[in-house]
C-alpha cells in the first residue's frame, strides 16, 4: 500500500505561534500517532504575513488504513485539544494518496 497524508490547513484567525506548533504540536502529534503508523510530520508557512492560510501541516502515514486508524483513536483529541494553545484559525483537514 502507498503512504497517506493528512493535510491540515490553519486559516484566518488573530494569532499564530510558529514556535508553538514546531516545537510543542508537531512532537505532541507523532507522539500520539506514531503507534498507529504516522511516520512524520511538518509544518509550512507563508512567505506572505498577510495571507489567509496561515499553516499547512503535512502528516504522512504508512497507509490509508494507518490514518483513518490514528484519527478515529483516542490521542486524537489530545492533539486537536491542543491547537488553541497556538491558533484561533479554522482548522481544515484533507486526505491526500499517490494517483
Amino acid at each position: 500500500m502507498a503512504n497517506a497524508t493528512l493535510i491540515v490547513t490553519c486559516s484566518g484567525g488573530t494569532y499564530f505561534d510558529r514556535d508553538y506548533c514546531v516545537g510543542v504540536h508537531l512532537p505532541l502529534a507523532l507522539a500520539c500517532w506514531q503507534r498507529h503508523g504516522l511516520e512524520s510530520a511538518a509544518a509550512f508557512f507563508p512567505r506572505d504575513a498577510d495571507a489567509v492560510d496561515v499553516s499547512v501541516g503535512i502528516y504522512r502515514f504508512r497507509d490509508e488504513a494507518a490514518l483513518h486508524a490514528a484519527l478515529a483513536s483516542a490521542e486524537t483529541a489530545a492533539v486537536m485539544s491542543d491547537v488553541p494553545r497556538f491558533t484561533d484559525a479554522t482548522v481544515s483537514r484533507s486526505i491526500g494518496t499517490p494517483i
